[in-house]
């Protein structure tokens, strides 16, 4: 196997890991600007400066640069015609969600990556919906974490997340949420939202993210911080047979305080690994993967409601 990865920072690494493990033997080709600090030699990865040097025998590309670099990227990169793994956020912008979704060709296999619709224990709520008639009256998910302690040895002040202009904010960070969400639940008939950034952070982007998602028969309601040290990540389901708590961090389920569901082994580098064989299996099936670009722009859509 042959993949492109534009951009190496955290996520990509993380990336590269899930491939090695998919294929011990598979080629990475990176496309790196001509003044980047050379790839780091553990991630067994060929530089290429030139895009009209990239190998045409490439079976896919993934998008991993910053979030403001995703629509030239991917415009630049269309005419190879290549299946595109695209990290989330799509974009940071509505309008640029919007031209991609008439610049990608339909016969371009594309995904944009929301792990978190792998992990065991959303996979457990998501087949408990699909599968029993439940009434739910209320849903909140909650992300709450503490940037400072995001990325070692860095000022977070200096990190992209702290930069509106280079995509950062945490309702676009933290967009898992929404996704998950829109995934379990459908698309919101009406969206309300607050986005603040006046926290003790001091930084420039939105730290502070409340969403209000109007369902026919019920409310959702989505918080997300950069500032809490005690990190939280929850999902909770009021419903008329009981009350489901979802604590992603922990990976359980309970059903009225009563654990359903856990998996006390899971780490989050496994959901990488199934999401990137979940799209490799799609693209030896030639069929298009859940959260294509036109998902993807729906939930951009409810992320940027106000803009």
């Amino acid at each position: 196997m042959k993949v492109l990865i534009v951009g190496l920072g955290s996520i990509a690494k993380k990336q590269i890991t899930a491939l090695l493990k998919l294929d011990s033997n598979v080629e990475i080709f990176a496309l790196r600007r001509q003044n980047s600090a050379p790839a780091p030699k553990e991630l067994s990865v060929e530089e290429i400066f030139d895009i009209n040097k990239i190998d045409t025998q490439i079976d896919f590309i993934i998008i991993s640069n910053p979030t403001n670099l995703h629509f030239q990227t991917i415009n630049n990169l269309l005419s190879l015609k290549k299946p595109l793994f695209i990290e989330k956020p799509l974009v940071h912008k509505r309008i640029q969600s919007e031209y991609l979704l008439k610049l990608i060709d339909n016969n371009i296999i594309n995904y944009v990556t929301c792990n978190l619709r792998f992990h065991p224990s959303l996979v457990f709520i998501k087949n408990l919906l699909t599968n029993n008639a439940i009434k739910i009256n209320e849903v909140n998910a909650y992300c709450g974490s503490y940037l400072p302690e995001w990325r070692k040895n860095t000022n977070y002040r200096n990190s992209y997340s702290a930069n509106a202009e280079r995509g950062g904010g945490v309702h676009l960070d933290l967009i898992h949420e929404l996704d998950y969400c829109y995934w379990l639940f459908g698309k919101p008939e009406k969206v309300i939202s607050t986005l603040k950034s006046k926290s003790h952070l001091k930084i420039q982007s939105i730290d502070y993210a409340n969403y209000l998602l109007n369902y026919n028969n019920f409310v959702a309601s989505v918080i997300l911080n950069y500032f809490r040290k005690d990190a939280k990540r929850t999902l909770e389901l009021v419903t008329s047979e009981a009350t489901y708590n979802i604590d992603l961090l922990n990976c359980s389920v309970k059903k009225d305080n009563n654990i359903i569901f856990e998996s006390k082994n899971y780490n989050i580098q496994d959901s990488y690994y199934e999401q990137l064989k979940y799209f490799v299996d799609c693209l030896k099936n030639n069929i298009q993967p859940m959260n294509s670009v036109s998902e993807a722009a729906e939930v951009i859509k409810i992320c940027l409601n106000n803009e």
